[in-house]
């Protein structure tokens, strides 16, 4: 991912390490159970959930600083009806922004990741393709990618009217 401090390559090189030859409670490659996934999954979900859990935060923070929380609490609304129907729902807006970009960058970190792990998926079908020059596929996975994105971008457009009256006309 661009911007990134630590590439998902190095991190998926030490927990190979570290989880499937030291301690080796992991496979270091394939698809045969559900403990090869583990990995994978966690190297890719490692750095978008703190970020999310620190957009979720602030968020909430923000919501339950506002006024319309305040004179809920003032009506005496429970607070679990405050928290998860008055303040989580207009905290959702900038999370679901921060999930659709960090979706993304887990769609461009996957190519690493499916190489490392030797899985059998379009990013590692991309680096194939590319050590082969064959160039017509590398164009028909950055096109299939492509249109993955678009379709995450319109899912989210489409949550923010769900979301949010205002967006909606």
């Amino acid at each position: 991912m661009v911007g990134s401090s630590v590439p998902e390559f190095w991190v998926a090189i030490v927990a190979i390490v570290v989880f499937s030859v030291q301690l080796g409670w992991f496979p270091t490659s394939g698809t045969g159970t559900a403990l090869h996934w583990v990995l994978p999954v966690a190297i890719l979900f490692i750095r978008p959930f703190g970020l999310i859990v620190q957009v979720v935060r602030s968020s909430m923070i923000n919501a339950l600083s506002s006024a319309y929380v305040k004179t809920a609490k003032a009506k005496g609304v429970k607070a679990k009806t405050i928290i998860f129907v008055h303040a989580l729902r207009n905290a959702l807006l900038p999370v679901i922004t921060v999930i659709g970009d960090q979706a993304a960058g887990m769609l461009n970190g996957a190519v690493v990741v499916e190489t490392i792990f030797g899985f059998p998926g379009v990013g590692k079908l991309m680096i194939d393709s590319i050590l082969q020059r064959d160039f017509t596929v590398v164009i028909a996975a950055v096109v299939v990618t492509a249109f993955a994105i678009f379709i995450m971008n319109l899912i989210i457009d489409l949550l923010y009217a769900l979301l949010d009256p205002r967006i909606r006309y």
